[in-house]
């Protein structure tokens, strides 16, 4: 570990540039770690003894300025000196609370143009990589895919150790050829895997994490997986697969209500050529492809009762035969199963076998709705909508996406945020009412109003009205400030006050 630390930011191919620019100049002799604006006061709060010099690169200097300032004055007590770059300038008031607690060296342009100048180093090379072009090409390709894998490693798996050597590749001009083994792993994973992330900081999704990390680490209980439709339930399974000791063998996923019974079997467990009309060549099942590692199947409860007793017998033997085949193969597979369904209600029913629902039920894992946890609409919007705009949501729209229920939880969210990228609408007042008339009659609540689905215009007003007089009041009721802080204007501050 060295004594020097470089701190940049998420979310911005600019950031890993500039932060190999500086380990450039400095030699290598530094580590690397991203951290957001909002975790910046958190962070130095808690930075370890062994650091002695931060340069913080691009990251504007956010989160509550009382705690930001006060962790500054405890690292300038402990004697480490603190530099602050960027090519924006820093506000007069954040200027003067930050006065003498850290070194801010300001140049205006882009990042990579500061840190040249206040570094002294050649980016010429490293200027191609922080261009957020919508298509790169060749090795900027390689490269911004290898970025966007190590930080979907940090936030999925808590890995800050692959974002650091991806600011180490940068930095020394490294070859996509000459990366290590689990680089290219990690870029693999992220291709198949981008866009499974279960975002949230609420109580209710650390409880969740939380849970899913116990389950991982026991990597051959069988997981029943309950949740509504929409809330990510694939992904927790991932997350599962991931955490444990087989997240380097295969993972397969299989929706159950995707084949006919009678193909079903076929699925499962292969077949030997000639095994019936039309198996022309032998074809392995998912148990045998999955195994080592993990099998997941979404919509367990839509398997028909028929087809039930086939996966019974391998989850009470561990062992199975391809159709038309003689030899009995072993089965090393973790299961995970999942269902939108009350599958106890299916078993009372008839409809689900209770001892095949005893087998998959060793350990439940439940994924709470998205109205369970409005709070991480923000973060899972904005997080969205930076990736493939590269900016953030206005407060006053995030405050407008909140004010929904979503009945289709995450991934209706997200298909709203997708809606209005293709058609071009910042206006989240009107995409939401043209939502609301699309959906109307999914849901009814018996008055002919859409029930879950309703949404008015005088609701999302007050919403943002709401929103807005929270914030005025928290810059002590200073427009100007309100206004910068909510990336609006004076006057529609003003409107909605």
């Amino acid at each position: 570990m060295q004594n020097t630390l470089i701190l940049t930011g998420w979310g911005w191919k600019e950031y890993s540039v500039a932060a190999a620019a500086v380990l450039k100049a400095l030699g290598g002799m530094a580590d690397v770690r991203g951290v957001s604006r909002r975790r910046l006061p958190e962070f130095l709060g808690g930075l370890p003894t062994c650091y002695r010099r931060v340069h913080v690169i691009g990251v504007s200097l956010a989160g509550d300025p009382k705690e930001l300032a006060f962790a500054l004055a405890k690292l300038k007590k402990r004697g480490v000196q603190i530099s602050w770059v960027s090519g924006i300038p820093m506000e007069c008031a954040v200027q003067e609370m930050f006065s003498g607690l850290l070194d801010a060296r300001v140049v205006e342009g882009d990042l990579l143009d500061a840190v040249a100048a206040v570094f002294n180093v050649d980016v010429s090379s490293l200027r191609p990589y922080a261009i957020e072009a919508k298509r790169p090409t060749g090795a900027v390709k390689a490269y911004h895919e290898l970025i966007d894998a190590s930080m979907y490693a940090y936030r999925n798996y808590q890995d800050e150790e692959s974002y650091s050597e991806v600011v180490g590749y940068l930095a020394n001009g490294v070859n996509e050829s000459a990366w290590s083994s689990d680089a290219k792993r990690l870029v693999s994973h992220y291709r198949r895997y981008r866009g499974r992330e279960l975002v949230g900081k609420s109580s209710t999704m650390r409880r969740l994490q939380e849970r899913i990390n116990k389950v991982a680490a026991h990597s051959d209980a069988r997981v029943l997986i309950i949740g509504e439709s929409g809330t990510g339930k694939e992904t927790v399974a991932l997350q599962v697969h991931n955490k444990s000791e087989r997240r380097n063998e295969p993972f397969y996923a299989f929706n159950c209500a995707s084949v006919t019974p009678n193909l079903l079997e076929s699925r499962f467990f292969g077949h030997e050529k000639g095994a019936f009309t039309g198996a022309d060549k032998r074809r392995p099942g998912l148990f045998e492809l999955a195994n080592g590692g993990t099998l997941f199947l979404d919509e367990i409860g839509e398997m028909p009762l028929e087809a039930q007793g086939t996966l019974l017998r391998v989850l009470e033997g561990g062992r199975f035969m391809r159709i038309g085949g003689d030899e009995e193969i072993e089965s090393d597979v973790r299961l995970i199963t999942a269902t939108n369904r009350n599958l106890p209600a299916f078993v009372r029913e008839g409809k689900f076998r209770a001892d095949l629902f005893q087998r998959l039920n060793v350990v439940q894992l439940r994924v709470p709705s998205l109205r369970e946890h409005k709070e991480d609409i923000r973060d899972i919007a904005d997080g969205w909508w930076l990736q493939h705009h590269k900016r953030h949501l206005s407060e006053e729209q995030i405050a407008v996406l909140m004010g929904y229920d979503y009945p289709g939880n995450v991934r209706e969210l997200l298909n709203l945020l997708e809606r209005a990228t293709v058609f071009d609408e910042m206006d989240f007042v009107s995409l939401l009412d043209e939502h609301r008339e699309m959906n109307a009659g999914l849901m009814d609540d018996g008055n002919g109003n859409g029930g879950a689905l309703t949404f008015m215009r005088d609701d999302l007003e007050s919403a943002v009205r709401m929103h807005i007089r929270k914030v005025f009041d928290k810059y002590g009721q200073n427009l100007s400030r309100a206004a910068d802080a909510l990336k609006v204007s004076r006057n529609t501050v003003r409107k909605y006050l």
